[in-house]
């Protein structure tokens, strides 16, 4: 009984690694879940479905969208980092989950980079600068002047350890200003705050914004990518409206964990890249505001990595706390 108990278990040994390798080939064997880290309703959830929807298309397998949110992101990551490394667990990374969360000393998430494998980018969208429809200044030069006239005065909604807080940290580091956010759980009522002027005005997402600065219910004063989006043609970037090298972006792209072969990551990557290469696809994102950008494994995970240490310097700076 003893040598039958030990043969068997040499036997799970032996196969495990051809197993994997017959996993490899298969893949994908079953539908695939892709952890957003968000809830529904938010850019995060529909850059999510849409990335699912054509992934879906090139992998010829179902791919369901698992809102996992909570704690900026880090809820939905952590599930996904100690998940089985077999491509049937993703996570749609960013740059809350997988770059500023990393800035903070205290509480840490349970996940480091090291438990990912970054497949690749998928798009990038600036935050845009929005102020209520009478404040007084009409351009960010004005913005900037006012804060220094009336230090104190300018209060801001952010959502904490967001890509819109962390900015507005950069630019009060960058400028010299002095001004006040106010927490929120999230972007939608800081935005209706904005709307209702009880707060100056915030940076939020270009594709939120968007709307009420059309309908002349917010005025946009810059935008944070370093070129102008095509959504606010005559809205110029804070880099040229006189803070040169200004540039902070929101980022989104594909992630699994740490371990998963290099074959289905590969697959992965040219399933996303092929998707998104499609005009149909592309143009629902730039329709958003956003650039896409696919990229290789290895350039993506330079990238999250250099962002996950410029923007831990800035938290460093404003000595900031995650709430």
């Amino acid at each position: 009984m003893l040598r039958r108990l030990v043969l068997a278990g040499l036997a799970g040994v032996i196969a495990t690694p051809a197993t994997l390798a017959q996993n490899t080939v298969d893949y994908p064997s079953r539908p695939i879940k892709l952890v957003v880290p968000f809830p529904p309703g938010g850019t995060s959830d529909l850059m999510g479905r849409l990335m699912a929807e054509e992934l879906a298309r090139q992998l010829r397998q179902p791919v369901v969208v698992d809102n996992r949110a909570g704690a900026g992101g880090a809820i939905g990551a952590d599930q996904v980092a100690k998940a089985p490394p077999d491509g049937h667990t993703l996570l749609l990374s960013g740059i809350g989950s997988n770059a500023i969360i990393h800035g903070f000393q205290s509480p840490r998430p349970g996940y480091t980079e090291a438990d990912f494998v970054h497949i690749s980018q998928l798009a990038a969208g600036p935050n845009v600068l929005v102020v209520r429809h009478d404040f007084p200044a009409r351009s960010f030069k004005e913005l900037v002047a006012w804060v220094k006239a009336h230090p104190g005065k300018f209060s801001y909604g952010q959502v904490p350890a967001s890509s819109g807080h962390l900015t507005t940290e950069y630019l009060k580091q960058t400028a010299g200003l002095f001004m006040v956010g106010i927490p929120y759980k999230g972007g939608a009522p800081a935005l209706n705050d904005v709307l209702a002027g009880q707060i100056e005005g915030m940076f939020i997402n270009q594709d939120a914004a968007l709307p009420h600065v059309r309908a002349g219910k917010l005025r946009a004063l810059a935008v944070t990518s370093p070129q102008r989006n095509p959504l606010y043609p005559d809205v110029p970037t804070v880099a040229e409206a006189g803070y040169p090298g200004f540039a902070a972006v929101s980022w989104t792209g594909l992630s699994a964990p740490a371990g998963t072969p290099a074959a289905i990551v590969e697959r992965l990557q040219t399933a996303l890249a092929r998707g998104f290469a499609a005009p149909e696809a592309r143009n629902r994102l730039e329709a958003l505001g956003f650039v896409v950008v696919t990229s290789t494994p290895a350039e993506y995970g330079r990238f999250v990595r250099s962002e996950g240490e410029r923007w831990a310097r800035v938290i460093r700076s404003g000595g900031l706390k995650p709430d």
